[in-house]
């Protein structure tokens, strides 16, 4: 069974613009944020896990938006016991449920900063935030124990 820990998180960026866009008065934007996550070993301690969480909403010509938003979130876990991919898909759930937390809440202090109505994500848990951990056989993850962030 994996053990795993949260050594420390950081803010990596915290970005907000004002995207000063002409538009009707009671004009609804839609706002969908899009989340990533990169999941990395580190060379030196094959124990480490560097988890990068991330948070856009960007506004583009097709599909405007009153701002721009960029969280990325790191997170830097001591991992025992991974054996396999199954082991891999759940530390990543795990990790994601542990980080995301973190992430909403300096997405909703960046907003409110902003002097906007602030975002509030709704709580998900980390198995079903990304597409990939919502069933083994369509688990796939980008890990290299080679790679150091």
């Amino acid at each position: 069974m994996i053990e795993y820990s949260m050594k420390n998180l950081t803010a990596d960026e915290l970005g907000f613009k004002m995207n000063h866009i002409k538009a009707e008065p009671n004009t609804r934007f839609e706002i969908k944020p899009f989340f990533s996550r990169r999941i990395q070993g580190v060379n030196e301690s094959p124990l480490i896990h560097i988890v990068t969480l991330e948070c856009k909403i960007e506004s583009t010509e097709t599909d405007p938006k009153p701002f721009d938003l960029h969280v990325r979130l790191v997170g830097v876990f001591e991992v025992k016991n991974i054996q396999n991919d199954e082991d891999r898909r759940i530390f990543a759930i795990n990790a994601t449920e542990t980080m995301f937390p973190y992430l909403r809440a300096a997405i909703t202090n960046l907003t409110a900063d902003a002097l906007i109505p602030p975002i509030v994500l709704p709580v998900v848990s980390g198995g079903t935030l990304f597409p990939e951990d919502r069933g083994p056989s369509s688990y796939t993850i980008n890990f290299d124990p080679k790679t150091v962030n």
